[in-house]
């Protein structure tokens, strides 16, 4: 995956020289949410410091007037806080500390399980394989905490970016064996402790290009299953997040790769149809089968080689901002998931962290360290953005 490890501490230092925006009042009595009903029709996702830091930093980067008009208007859009390390779980307090409109969900991706990203090298997290108990005590139990203090905001949460979906496709690389009891035990407790009134939860289940396939999708959606049950099969619980930090159409037709060789062994050839085809197999498996899609970076198809080209693909563009009006049941939302313009992952073939997926010739180069700031890039999503800004 594709974590953001800018600096906690700049990024804070730009948020407090923010101008306090006009907003609504914060809500005054304790939120309930409930994992049988869609919260995004009721609530906005809301546009967090974090990102708009990011944006507006990058605004004054810019020359061209109309760009730089167009750039300023990304930082209103509701985009996802990912609480990636054990240290970034500051950013819940001090964004909190912002008056949050009543009307505004919170959206946070929950991501710091030992031996994270296990098939990935640009994304590989702080927490060793066998430390699900740091995980638990220093991660999850903090976060829950934070968000029993804080009843009077709603919070949607992503929990494991791609974790599960490594243990269905990638389980025969060492690392996933080793990291797979301490994924499957710590989701669960993550499920069961953030389990709150104040609360939705979509657990990750990758993409069509992933789990999408027809022989991925039963395995997938009992590995998802299971987990959720080995849960409690808690109450707050919704469904699924798609094409987090993706690429993938939601609805176009033919799909993307429909014309490749290995197009009849994949029904999923869009992310609506992956919703379809998963979602019934969740539904089979036992689990709630609602669905988020990411449509942060989706705006331009027909860039990749294959699917499974996941970092700083180029050419891509900003895609349709979030909204509740999808024009399909089972997918609550169309979201940002991943704030465009943060790095997937270097291109630095000399780096520690290189992934060899990131010096493809369909990757954007040069590019940093996940979780860094491209300029350049941010640059390209917004020219590229359909609809345009």
């Amino acid at each position: 995956m594709k974590t953001n490890t800018a600096s906690l501490l700049a990024l804070a230092t730009a948020v407090s020289a923010l101008p306090s925006p006009v907003q609504k009042r914060a809500c005054d009595a304790p939120v309930k949410l409930s994992g049988s009903e869609n919260a995004f029709a009721s609530y906005t996702l809301h546009p967090n410091s974090f990102y708009r830091a990011e944006v507006e930093a990058a605004v004054e980067a810019i020359s061209d007037a109309s760009l730089k008009e167009a750039a300023a208007k990304v930082a209103d859009v509701g985009s996802f806080l990912w609480l990636d390390t054990i240290a970034n779980i500051e950013r819940l307090p001090t964004e909190l500390a912002t008056e949050i409109p009543c009307d505004n969900i919170l959206g946070l991706v929950i991501y710091d399980l030992p031996g994270r990203d296990c098939a990935a090298k640009a994304s590989n997290g702080e927490l060793a394989v066998g430390e699900v108990d740091r995980y638990k005590t220093e991660y999850i139990d903090v976060i829950a905490g934070i968000l029993k203090e804080n009843p009077n905001q709603a919070f949607a949460l992503i929990i494991e970016p791609d974790s599960l979906p490594n243990l269905v496709t990638n389980i025969d690389e060492q690392a996933c064996q080793d990291s797979a009891e301490g994924y499957r035990e710590g989701v669960a407790y993550a499920l069961e402790q953030l389990n709150l009134d104040n609360v939705v939860m979509y657990m990750d289940a990758g993409h069509g290009g992933w789990l999408g396939w027809d022989a991925n999708l039963d395995p997938g959606a009992e590995e998802l299953a299971s987990v959720y049950k080995a849960a409690g099969s808690p109450s707050q619980f919704r469904g699924i997040s798609t094409n987090i930090a993706g690429w993938n159409s939601f609805d176009l037709t033919p799909g993307e790769f429909s014309d490749a060789t290995d197009a009849p062994y994949n029904s999923a050839q869009n992310e609506q149809q992956y919703v379809k085809l998963f979602g019934a197999a969740l539904k089979t498996a036992g689990m709630p089968n609602h669905a988020i899609v990411d449509t942060g970076r989706n705006g331009v198809t027909g860039l990749r080689e294959e699917w499974g080209h996941w970092c700083n693909v180029d050419g891509a563009g900003f895609g349709v901002r979030p909204t509740s009006d999808t024009g399909d049941e089972l997918v609550d939302a169309f979201v940002w998931g991943k704030p465009g313009g943060e790095s997937d992952g270097t291109s630095d073939t000399s780096a520690d962290r290189y992934d060899s997926f990131c010096g493809m010739p369909d990757a954007y180069t040069p590019s940093p360290e996940a979780g860094q700031w491209n300029q350049a890039y941010f640059e390209m999503l917004l020219k590229n953005a359909k609809p345009a800004f």
